[in-house]
C-alpha cells in the first residue's frame, strides 16, 4: 500500500490543522496590518475591528478568495514533477504551512508586521529547493509575484497621497471643512464601494453559482456603489456636529466625519485582504487535498472546495481577535501619526490595490500594501512625520521573510520525511 493510501486520513487531518495554524497566523500578522490604521486613528476599537474583520474577511475568502488560491495551490511549482513520488508534494505543502506559520508566530510575538504572501512563497520555494532542487519552480510565476511586491507598495503609496491630497483641497481647505465632508465623502464611498463591489460580480460569484457577464458586472459595481453613497450621505447627516466657534473645533468636526467613514473602509480592507490572503493558508491545503484524492493524477490546479475557504476565513478572524493587537500598534500608531482623514486615505488606497491584484490573481502583500499606503499620507505632511527607526525594522522584518520562512520549512520538511518515510 501506498505511503499516501496508508495515511490519507492523516494527511488530511494535518492539512486541516496546519492550514488552520497558517490561517491564524495571517489574522494575528497581516490582518492586524489592515485594521491597525482604523484603530490607530481611533476610528474603531480592537472589539470593533475583530468584529468588522470577522463579518467581512470571511466574505471576502468566500466569495473571492478562488482565483488568488489558485495560483498559490499549483502556479509556483510544477506539481507534475512529483508525479512519481506524490506523498513528497504532500510533505512540501503541509511544511510550508507549518514553517509559515511558525515564522508568523515568532514575528507577531516581536511586533513586527510582515508579508504572509512573501512567508508562503518562501515556504514553498523551500521545500522545492531542498527536495528536488530548482527543477519544479515556475519562475515566470514568481517573478510575476516578485514584481508585484515592489509595485504595491508604491501604487498603494501613490494612491493614497492623492486621495490625502484632495482631502485637504476639497475637505480641510474649505470654507466649512464639516460640510466639506459631509458633500465629499459619499463620492470616497462610492470609489470603495464601487470597487469592492466590482471584483465581486466579476470573479467571486461562482462560488456561490451566480457568474454574470463583465458589463452587468460593471453596471451592477456602480449601482451597489451609488447605494452605498446614498447611505453613506444618509448617515453623517446624522452625526452630530461640535461647536466650531473655535477653528480647531473646524478640524475635530471633519476628524469624526471622517471616523464614521472609515468603518466603511476599514470593511472594504477587510474584505479585500480575506479575497487576497485567504489563498496564503488554504492554497498548500487545496493542492494537498488534490493530491489525496488524485494521487495518480497531479496537475497544474488543485480543485477547490468551498469548506476550505471555510476553515480559511474562521482561522484569519481567531487570529485576530487572539493575538492581533501587537502588530496593531506597530501599523497604528507606530510609522506615523493618524488621524481618521489619514487612516481613511491609506485603507482606501491600501484596499483599491490589493482587490485589483486579486482581480487578476496577483498575491500581492496586505503588509506592504498598507505599509505604502501610510507612508504615502505620511509623506504628505513631510518626511519628518515618519518614524524611520520602526519603518527600518518593518524593512528588516520584510527581508529575513522569505529565507526565514524557507528555513523553517526546511527542517519541517526532513522531519515529515523522515517520520512517513
Amino acid at each position: 500500500m501506498s505511503i499516501i493510501a496508508q495515511h490519507a486520513e492523516l494527511f488530511l487531518i494535518l492539512a486541516c490543522v496546519f492550514g488552520f495554524f497558517m490561517a491564524w497566523g495571517i489574522g494575528a500578522n497581516d490582518v492586524a496590518n489592515a485594521m491597525g490604521t482604523s484603530v490607530g486613528s481611533g476610528a474603531i476599537t480592537i472589539t470593533q475591528a475583530v468584529i468588522i474583520a470577522g463579518i467581512f474577511e470571511f466574505l471576502g475568502a468566500w466569495l473571492a478568495g478562488g482565483e488568488v488560491t489558485q495560483t498559490i495551490s499549483g502556479g509556483l511549482i510544477r506539481p507534475e514533477v512529483f508525479a512519481d513520488t506524490p506523498q513528497l508534494l504532500v510533505y512540501g505543502m503541509l511544511a510550508a504551512l507549518l514553517g509559515a506559520g511558525c515564522f508568523l508566530l515568532l514575528t507577531s510575538t516581536l511586533g513586527m508586521p510582515v508579508s504572509t504572501g512573501q512567508s508562503i512563497v518562501g515556504g514553498i520555494l523551500g521545500f522545492a529547493l531542498v527536495s528536488v532542487g530548482t527543477e519544479p519552480i515556475n519562475w515566470a510565476e514568481i517573478g510575476k509575484i516578485v514584481a508585484s511586491w515592489i509595485a504595491s507598495p508604491i501604487i498603494a503609496g501613490t494612491l493614497a497621497f492623492l486621495l490625502f491630497e484632495s482631502i485637504r483641497r476639497l475637505v480641510l481647505n474649505h470654507d466649512n471643512p464639516a460640510e466639506g465632508a459631509r458633500r465629499y465623502i459619499p463620492f470616497y464611498v462610492f470609489l470603495a464601494g464601487f470597487v469592492i463591489c466590482l471584483v465581486t460580480l466579476v470573479k467571486g460569484l461562482s462560488h456561490v453559482g451566480l457568474e454574470l457577464s463583465t458589463p452587468m458586472s460593471i453596471l451592477g459595481a456602480v449601482i451597489l456603489g451609488i447605494v452605498a453613497a446614498v447611505i453613506s450621505r444618509l448617515l453623517l447627516n446624522r452625526v452630530q456636529l461640535l461647536d466650531t466657534h473655535q477653528r480647531s473645533d473646524r478640524y475635530r468636526n471633519v476628524e469624526r466625519v471622517f471616523g464614521f467613514a472609515q468603518v466603511f473602509t476599514a470593511a472594504t480592507m477587510a474584505f479585500a485582504h480575506g479575497s487576497n490572503d485567504v489563498a496564503n493558508a488554504v492554497g498548500p491545503v487545496a493542492a494537498i487535498i488534490n493530491v489525496l484524492n488524485n494521487p495518480g493524477q497531479i496537475g497544474g490546479e488543485s480543485e477547490l472546495a468551498a469548506w476550505v475557504l471555510v476553515l480559511g476565513g474562521v482561522g484569519i478572524v481567531f487570529g485576530l481577535a487572539t493575538y492581533g493587537h501587537r502588530v496593531i500598534r506597530t501599523i497604528g500608531a507606530k510609522i506615523t501619526s493618524l488621524t481618521p482623514t489619514r487612516g481613511f486615505s491609506a485603507e482606501l488606497a491600501a484596499a483599491t490595490t490589493v482587490v485589483l491584484a486579486t482581480w487578476f490573481g496577483i498575491p500581492v502583500s496586505t503588509t506592504q500594501t498598507l505599509v505604502g499606503g501610510v507612508l504615502g499620507v505620511g509623506l504628505a505632511r513631510g518626511i519628518r512625520a515618519l518614524d524611520l527607526s520602526v519603518l527600518g525594522r518593518v524593512f528588516l522584518g520584510w527581508l529575513l521573510t522569505l529565507p526565514g520562512a524557507a528555513l523553517f520549512t526546511a527542517v519541517f520538511y526532513f522531519i515529515l520525511r523522515a517520520v512517513f518515510g
